[in-house]
């Protein structure tokens, strides 16, 4: 291996650590909920984190003696919040965070009822 071998290695491992923290920090905005496929029974809500999700999903799955087909989990989905804007209509603010402007994803109504993202 050549000094050009391990530069590649460098970068190679520098996109993976950088991939791990933005994971991470998607993972960490949003809670996870935990619930029966079959009936819809939430079985655990705000968990942070995939692999929190899925190690809490396989020990209900123990604990209640389901199948894998019956336990499920997913982002939790939280009501935006709305807030009056100086212009016409109003300001959505989503719950989901847009990690390159460092805010929550904005958009706005207009008098038509159409929808715009702000940014």
């Amino acid at each position: 291996m050549n000094g050009r071998d391990f530069r590649r290695i460098e970068i190679i491992v520098e996109a993976l650590r950088r991939h791990r923290e933005f994971q991470e920090l998607i993972e960490g905005v949003n809670p996870f909920v935990i619930y029966r496929a079959d009936t819809n029974a939430v079985l655990a809500r705000g968990i942070y984190g995939y692999e929190q999700a899925k190690n809490k999903a396989n020990e209900l799955r123990r604990k209640h003696n389901l199948k894998w087909n019956q336990v499920k989990f997913k982002v939790e989905k939280r009501k935006t919040k709305s807030y009056p804007s100086a212009n016409s209509g109003r300001i959505d603010y989503a719950t989901r965070y847009n990690p390159s402007k460092g805010r929550h994803f904005r958009g706005r109504y207009d008098a038509q009822g159409n929808y715009a993202d702000i940014d």
